[in-house]
């Protein structure tokens, strides 16, 4: 079973680097994180490097598909040396954020949804954020993983409001933030529905991430 979310809507931008690093820089001041400079320019070029469906997808014998993140998390757990578990974990947090990030209306009636990317993310990030300094370039990452891990959830709505910045919101799209909400408590997805006059008062449960 595959996971895409989604079809991504193709930004023609001739810089996409500086696109990303504005549009993040607005999104984190607009959902109020402070983040470090390392921490965001490693997201930034996340974000470059996926707007390449070749760098997200993979080519498999039934066509170009999203790896399952548990079958990520299972290389990693099968992984020959603590240098390729490391790096799958690393992919298995990138591209659970960048899925998070900017295909979280698309999870709408799929068998894994949104908290499930926050949840598998955030903890793939700790984890390197502790095994990670054992390497040289973890010891330069383990920051930034440490960051990640911790801020998962808004860095996830930074990224919904980089995706959504024109976005115009129908019925279903409402029900969707809602049901977002509930189940990750995104401060930017209950903000979204105070400002559409919806009466958001249930306290969500946020997946742990430890």
């Amino acid at each position: 079973m595959s996971e895409t979310p989604g079809t991504a809507t193709e930004i023609d931008f001739r810089n996409l680097r500086e696109f990303f690093r504005d549009s993040l820089h607005q999104a984190l001041r607009n959902q109020d994180v402070e983040v470090e400079e390392h921490t965001e320019h490693y997201v930034v070029n996340l974000l470059t490097m996926f707007a390449r469906s070749e760098a997200l997808f993979e080519r498999t014998s039934e066509g170009v598909q999203l790896r399952p993140l548990a079958l990520m998390l299972a290389d990693a757990v099968e992984a020959s040396s603590a240098d390729q578990r490391e790096r799958v974990l690393q992919r298995l947090g990138d591209v659970s954020l960048f899925t998070a990030g900017f295909f979280a209306q698309g999870f709408a009636r799929r068998l894994v949804d949104v908290d499930y990317h926050i949840a598998m993310g955030g903890r793939a990030y700790g984890t390197l954020a502790n095994s990670a300094p054992r390497s040289a370039r973890g010891r330069a990452l383990a920051g930034v993983f440490t960051e990640l891990a911790a801020k998962f959830q808004r860095f996830v709505d930074a990224l919904n409001e980089v995706s959504e910045m024109s976005c115009r919101h129908s019925d279903r799209d409402v029900l969707r933030l809602y049901e977002i909400w509930l189940k990750t408590g995104s401060r930017r997805a209950h903000g979204l529905l105070r400002q559409l006059g919806v009466d958001a008062t249930v306290v969500p449960v946020a997946p742990g991430l430890n």
